[in-house]
């Protein structure tokens, strides 16, 4: 990657962001909503009212608002999301020639991603070479540009007007396409029912299948919530989803207009993407105990928004309860008269495991030792223009950092600067176009694997 190119690319995206406007975003675009809203989604760009105070990471549009059932206790909602991209190369961060074992160990397989869920163009390497499980989600599409079906998303939300009892699922629909041909997927993305107990408290208690509580990136994890197209580097670790039962809490203060929450969960593989560890079921037969500490200030024309997240258990692609995955992060958002400013580190730590390996992508030899530092930092600016059916436009750039090395091999380090711009038309249609210029910086090899994306999202 050309280094003056990534950084002409991010300076533009910022100056865009000057140009003079109603209102900002943050990340996600989308501001998070309290447990008392109703199922709207609150749009990019409104200003948090007194009813979307942020939840911390208990929120609507991402998992699903609590509080007194409409007039329908029945909900469907849901998103189609199309994209086209177009990768250098051969759509991987593989190097051709290079023959160190195993090939995924020596790059990160995750940079060229193109979608929301984080699949890349493609993960195939050269003959003769092997993997070790490494490895994400593939669009299959290698470094030739193609139209793509990314998610058709389905939620279904029954609230009991009798009783504080909320059940929800989240479905998704992957039409995929492998070398072997049709590989479509019925993912079950969340599955869970709640309940809130005390009618005076923001308190609730969930069990089934749901979101991570570590960090905030997980908030955007849906196309129709996220500011932009692509997780973050970091995003492996920390938005995966998994079954087990969870704990939210929330005080507020209200003369320092403040509130502080716990959020804390026992799952089965913790909180990372599936096709790294499993979160259907526990394969090392104990739970991974995780949680976020919350602080909020929610003023007028300030809003500080902090947190500290932390995960200890087995890690649940082998069979050894004694080898650990250990995390903890911080992360922060900031709203400042309109400015917008998201962040977050993540500290990843895991023994060597007792082989061999189970991911959701089949089984591999070895469950080597693994280290991982990353950070991420975004700016996004909405300007609302409500002209005709164009309502929001949001020029938006991200940089981040990963440092990462598996036990006995050598350490790499990789960073991306993305810059992208988002349009809101009419309420329920989303197009966003997105640059990724990937740097292999130290260990990896350098290769052509900028990424060009675009998606389109239709919201119901």
């Amino acid at each position: 990657m050309n280094r003056s190119v990534a950084t002409f690319a991010f300076a533009v995206s910022l100056a865009v962001g000057s140009v003079p406007g109603s209102a900002w975003a943050a990340t996600p675009a989308v501001p998070p909503r309290a447990l008392t809203n109703t199922s709207t989604p609150t749009q990019p760009g409104d200003a948090p009212s007194d009813e979307e105070i942020d939840a911390d990471n208990d929120t609507g549009g991402y998992t699903p608002p609590e509080g007194a059932a409409a007039a329908s206790a029945l909900h469907l909602n849901g998103y189609v999301d199309v994209g086209f991209a177009k990768v250098q190369g051969d759509g991987t961060s593989f190097a051709p020639g290079d023959i160190r074992f195993p090939a995924d160990y020596g790059v990160d397989t995750f940079a060229t991603a193109v979608n929301a869920r984080g699949d890349v163009a493609s993960t195939t390497v050269e003959a003769g070479r092997d993997v070790n499980g490494f490895l994400p989600r593939s669009m299959g599409i290698a470094g030739r540009p193609s139209f793509l079906l990314n998610t058709v998303n389905v939620d279904v939300r029954y609230q009991d007007p009798g009783a504080p009892v909320m059940v929800f699922s989240r479905l998704q629909f992957l039409p995929r396409f492998a070398p072997g041909g049709d590989a479509t997927r019925l993912f079950v993305e969340q599955a869970f029912g709640r309940v809130m107990p005390f009618n005076s408290l923001e308190m609730a208690i969930s069990v089934g299948k749901f979101d991570s509580v570590f960090g905030i990136e997980y908030l955007d994890n849906q196309a129709n919530i996220r500011t932009g197209i692509t997780p973050s580097l970091a995003a492996r670790y920390t938005t995966g989803q998994s079954v087990g039962a969870k704990f939210f809490y929330r005080q507020q203060i209200g003369p320092l207009w403040s509130a502080l929450s716990i959020n804390a969960a026992a799952t089965n593989g913790g909180n990372k993407v599936e096709s790294l560890q499993p979160g259907d079921v526990s394969i090392a037969g104990a739970p991974v105990l995780s949680a976020r500490l919350g602080y909020e200030l929610n003023l007028k024309i300030v809003q500080l928004k902090l947190g500290g997240s932390g995960l200890r258990g087995p890690r649940n692609d082998q069979r050894d309860r004694g080898a650990l995955q250990k995390a903890w992060g911080a992360d922060a958002r900031l709203f400042v008269a309109g400015i917008a400013l998201s962040g977050e580190y993540v500290h990843v730590d895991e023994d060597e495991g007792l082989g061999p390996k189970v991911t959701a992508l089949g089984t591999f030899p070895v469950a080597s030792g693994f280290h991982a530092r990353a950070y991420w930092g975004q700016l996004a600016y909405v300007w609302s223009i409500d002209w005709g059916a164009l309502r929001r436009l949001t020029p938006y750039g991200r940089y981040e950092r990963r440092h990462a090395w598996f036990a006995g091999y050598t350490p790499i380090t990789v960073d991306r600067v993305t810059a992208g711009l988002r349009v809101d038309l009419w309420e329920a249609v989303i197009v966003k176009g997105e640059l990724l210029l990937n740097g292999e910086r130290e260990g990896a090899p350098d290769v052509p694997n900028n990424v060009y994306t675009s998606s389109v999202v239709y919201q119901w």
